[in-house]
This record gives C-alpha cells, sequence and structure tokens, in this order.
C-alpha cells in the first residue's frame, strides 16, 4: 500500500460559488475555510495547498446570532502610540461587509505562509455580481449529512 501525497501538478482546482444570505458567520467561515484548505478534497496534504477557490457573494448580508452586532468588536492598529482603533461588527458590516468574512476565515486556516496562500482563493463580494462566470463555479454544499428525499 503506497501513500498518495499531492504534488504541485497533480491537484485539479475547482471553484465553487457560496450564497451568504442568511448564514451562520461561524459556521459559513468553518466551511470555506475547508474547502480552501483542501479538507473536502482527496488530494488532501497537511503541508501543501490542495484546495480549491470559493466566490462568496452577498457578504454583507451575513447572520449572526444573539447580540454580537453590537458587542463583538474589530480591531486595528496604526502602529503609533494611542494608535488602536475598534469598530462593532455592525459598524464593519456597513463599511467593509468582507473583510468581517475574511477575518472570520483567516482565524480558522494555518498562520504561516501556508494560510496566506489559502487565503489569496477566497474571493468575496458584497453584492451578487462577480468577475469569475468564466469559471463556471459550481454551487458549494454547506452541510455534509446528505439530504433525504421528502
Amino acid at each position: 500500500m503506497k501513500t498518495v501525497s499531492a504534488k504541485p501538478g497533480t491537484v485539479e482546482r475547482k471553484w465553487w460559488l457560496v450564497d451568504a444570505e442568511g448564514q451562520n458567520l461561524g459556521r459559513l467561515a468553518s466551511v470555506i475555510a475547508e474547502t480552501l484548505s483542501g479538507k473536502r478534497s482527496p488530494w488532501y496534504t497537511r503541508h501543501c495547498d490542495t484546495g480549491d477557490f470559493v466566490v462568496v457573494l452577498n457578504a454583507g448580508k451575513i447572520a449572526v446570532t444573539g447580540n454580537k452586532l453590537e458587542t463583538k468588536r474589530y480591531y486595528r492598529h496604526s502602529g503609533y502610540p494611542g494608535g488602536l482603533r475598534s469598530r462593532t461588527l455592525a459598524e464593519q458590516l456597513e463599511r467593509r461587509p468582507e473583510e468581517v468574512l475574511r477575518a472570520a476565515v483567516k482565524g480558522m486556516l494555518p498562520k504561516n505562509r501556508l494560510g496566506r496562500q489559502q487565503l489569496l482563493k477566497l474571493k468575496l463580494y458584497a453584492g451578487t455580481e462577480h468577475p469569475h462566470q468564466a469559471q463556471a463555479p459550481e454551487p458549494l454544499r454547506l452541510t455534509r449529512k446528505a439530504e433525504v428525499p421528502s
């Protein structure tokens, strides 16, 4: 029995399309991070980038539970003394809605060169239009369970 390891030429990347409208932020981010890292691929290899591309539409229309819109904060620092700034989730969704989902997915990827390389395959858009029609992205299944016919 041989162990098959992915090489740069062996992995065929697919393009997936996700509509984030009404989806829970954390649950959606975990599925996207799993897809970007390649864990849904039969070629998954820990130390190689075997993931697929993910195009997310309606990133500004994600859902959160509880009172996270007022209590969850996003911090950034200018590099100068006293330069710490913060915004609530509601303010961040209003100003830069794509960055909310990008930050959630980034936190679920490895904190090294591999994670940065995987994050580049994430394409986020606040609206329903995207320039990736030529790649013919397929809809990404967000649940793991097989759907039972009614």
